[in-house]
């Protein structure tokens, strides 16, 4: 059974808010040990730490306070004469902060007396009592952390009990050793944590008689309080460290969103959804403070705008306006435009647009970052029929409702598929957002079926299903007809927000030494499941044995103008295989029997392009200016996946105008097309260019070509156009056509 910590959350509903008494036992029998092991002392106070800074962290509303025993001296209101002695109220009931934490790492320290356990129950009590007057609290709670080795009277036991009961406060005790140790059952543990942690030995002849005797009282204690269960909120140090190894997640409360669900204009449902799954962000509370003051008071941020100019003349802030780039244009944008230009809506919106089939409705196009669950109004019979017959007829028709949908009248509008969703303790509908024409990314492959060489062998399919089958993570017994989920996400805690509080918690305890390495159990938490791991292994053997790997080494082949440019009288049948072979390396002859290629398309405009050149009834300037018009009509469009075209298009033109001597065509093209980058500020476009390293034909790869070597090398580089120039093009009004340049 696992420990159910109270106070961290795990008992009461998120928003309930609890006064939390922590009742340390710092006495000196607290530091005995074993030879290499941790002392009680020490192992206590790494609970405390790991509950508080769970709290801290979790931004908790609960309030703690720390009352020690055993300590040398005495602190508490109800010390007198010979009562209550050693015993210290080190801190009040308050929000638990850093300074919590600090005090329990470097403060407490181990105390030379005995105090009786149960005298600092009561002090625990009376701390409740006189500092939640006033206040609001849901729960009160005393967590006691002792090695039961201190002398203790039990006079006052049943009084003690009586007053626990009455006041309602709940306790739990946390001792060195497991109760279980008794039996042979052991310590109660947890699984699915996969964390190795040392387990303290303590042999039942370690155990001392006083300890044995405390144990019967704290058995006592708990079992008049809350039955049999009052032993399941007894915990060994080792048990809980485990329990609370990570960070508690960020407690959110449900709000209720109501609204209307609309059906056309005549039928209208009362609603309230739920925030299902949301993602969860670290809360942004980085601010800018003194580096040596560490005070955010003594930094002043102020913004100046100024002109650029040689005075760095300041601009008034109202004299500015908001800006919109636009090509290479900026489009001046008020305050009072931006307002106007929003879409107004009347209110908050979930209105049904229509319904399809929920095959239609792929899993991949859901997207946002947050899952709704809607249900009928609370106390409304209406509603709750109403909605639970649109429920069960788009589930008996395997079918959804498109919704537009808008969280009020600021936000932005939304279209989105509501699903039915039917449980036995509930039922509702679940909406999820579904994408614009804008957020969808078409991405273009070439097909691997119609390929030869990366047909995979029937070998391999076998081998990789067995590795599919071997990595399942989900084991069914096939006797007791259950289903097991070996890696359940939805209980991983997120590692990012783990790394980021065990460093932001260690800055704050030791401001001067480095960040500590992850720690383990951050790291075994993305591991696979050991069942798993071991299961994959003869799949993975295989898959190596059948898809070897074999290092990949790029020759990259010296194509000198000599084995471009043959001798066009050179004769014989030789001759004729060199030209066909050379044909055979841009492109398929048989291509050219592959339908009726008229003109240069947009869909495999290169390929077009090199059949059109071979054609006799069109010449090498009409095919390239077919080509141009393509390569300004990808640019156009300013998207990655038409520059990667028409840089397809660039390399054809280029091979082809060497092969057909036309390499003064090609030349002009590239400088017109320069000029036309630096224009329309396409800088990104050629960073491609420059990167595939395509610029002008030179004498060495031509020999009717007038450019160097050296000239071509240096076209690449993309020079900036002097202010003069640029004014004269923006005065003249459009740039001229690509086509017209050249």
């Amino acid at each position: 059974m696992k420990p159910r910590l109270r106070g961290t959350g795990n008992m009461a509903p998120p928003g309930n808010k609890a006064a939390v008494v922590l009742c340390m036992d710092v006495g000196f029998a607290m530091s005995n040990s074993s030879p290499g092991e941790e002392s009680p002392f020490e192992q206590a106070k790494k609970v405390m730490t790991m509950f508080v800074q769970r709290q801290v962290f979790a931004e908790s509303k609960d309030e703690i306070a720390l009352v020690l025993f055993g300590t040398d001296g005495t602190e508490n209101a109800l010390a007198q004469a010979d009562q209550y002695q050693n015993i210290t109220v080190h801190r009040h009931l308050m929000l638990p902060d850093f300074d919590l934490l600090e005090d329990i790492q470097s403060k407490i320290q181990p105390g030379s007396q005995h105090a009786d356990v149960l005298d600092a129950l009561v002090v625990c009590m009376d701390v409740i009592q006189q500092e939640t007057v006033g206040k609001k609290f849901d729960k009160r709670h005393i967590e006691v952390f002792t090695d039961l080795s201190s002398p203790f009277s039990k006079d006052q036991l049943d009084v003690i009990i009586h007053n626990l009961k009455q006041s309602g406060i709940s306790l739990q005790f946390f001792l060195p050793f497991p109760l279980g140790k008794e039996d042979g059952t052991g310590d109660r543990g947890d699984g699915n944590l996969r964390l190795d942690h040392h387990e303290p030995s303590f042999p039942q002849k370690g155990i001392t008689e006083q300890q044995k005797e405390g144990i019967e009282v704290v058995k006592r204690v708990m079992i008049s309080l809350e039955g049999e269960d009052g032993l399941d909120e007894i915990y060994s140090f080792s048990e809980s460290l485990r329990q609370l190894c990570v960070f508690k997640k960020i407690e959110r409360r449900s709000v209720p969103w109501p609204c209307q669900l609309t059906i056309g204009s005549h039928l209208s449902i009362k609603i309230v959804a739920y925030k299902s799954i949301i993602q969860e962000k670290i809360k942004k509370t980085w601010t800018v403070v003194d580096a040596r003051t560490l005070k955010k008071e003594d930094i002043q941020k102020e913004t100046v705008y100024c002109l650029n100019d040689d005075d760095e003349t300041e601009v008034p802030k109202e004299d500015t306006i908001q800006g919109f780039r636009y090509g290479s244009d900026i489009v001046p944008f008020s305050k009072v435009d931006e307002e106007q230009m929003k879409y107004k809506l009347e209110g908050k919106c979930f209105s049904v647009l229509g319904f399809c089939r929920s095959s239609q409705v792929q899993r991949k196009f859901f997207m946002g970052n947050q899952v709704l669950k809607v249900f009928a109004a609370k106390d409304d019979e209406a509603a709750a029929v109403a909605l639970s017959s649109l429920i069960h007829a788009l589930d008996e028709l395997n079918m959804v409702a498109i919704v537009r949908y808008a969280y009020d009248k600021r936000a932005n509008l939304q279209v989105g598929v509501a699903f039915p969703h039917i449980k036995d303790a509930y039922e509702c509908l679940v909406y999820i957002q579904l994408p614009f024409m804008e957020d969808l990314r078409q991405y273009m492959f070439s097909s691997l079926k119609n390929n030869k060489k990366y047909t995979p062998t029937e070998a391999q399919l076998n081998a990789v299903d067995a590795l599919i089958d071997s990595m399942s993570l989900v084991k069914k017994d096939e006797e007791e007809d259950t289903i097991e989920d070996l890696f359940p996400t939805t209980k991983i805690p997120n590692p990012e927000f783990q790394r980021f509080f065990q460093c932001l918690l260690h800055r704050a305890l030791y401001p001067q030494e480095p960040l500590p390495p992850i720690q383990q159990h951050i790291l075994n938490m993305l591991d696979p499941p050991t069942e798993v791991t071991a299961k994959s292994q003869i799949a993975l053997s295989e898959i190596k044995t059948l898809f070897p790997l074999t290092e990949a080494i790029k020759k990259k082949d010296q194509i000198t103008a000599q084995d471009i440019f043959q001798d066009n009288h050179e004769e014989g049948p030789d001759s004729k295989k060199r030209k066909t072979e050379e044909g055979d390396i841009h492109f398929s002859i048989s291509s050219m029997t592959e339908g009726s290629v008229t003109s240069v398309g947009s869909v495999n405009p290169a390929e077009n392009f090199r059949v059109l050149v071979r054609q006799k009834n069109a010449s090498f300037e009409e095919v390239s200016h077919q080509l141009i018009s393509r390569i300004e009509q990808f640019l156009d469009t300013n998207e990655t996946l038409y520059f990667m075209k028409s840089m397809d298009c660039i390399k054809a033109f280029r091979e082809e105008a060497i092969q057909f001597s036309e390499e003064q065509r090609f030349n002009s093209f590239l400088k017109a097309l320069q000029e036309k980058v630096k224009m329309k500020q396409l800088n990104h476009f050629w960073e491609i260019v420059v990167q595939d390293g395509i610029t002008l034909i030179s004498k060495d790869e031509a020999s009717g070509s007038s450019v160097t070597a050296e000239e071509a090398k240096k076209f690449l580089a993309l020079e900036e156009k002097p202010d003069e120039e640029a004014a004269i093009y923006e005065e003249g009004g459009d740039v001229d056509d690509l086509l017209d340049m050249i």
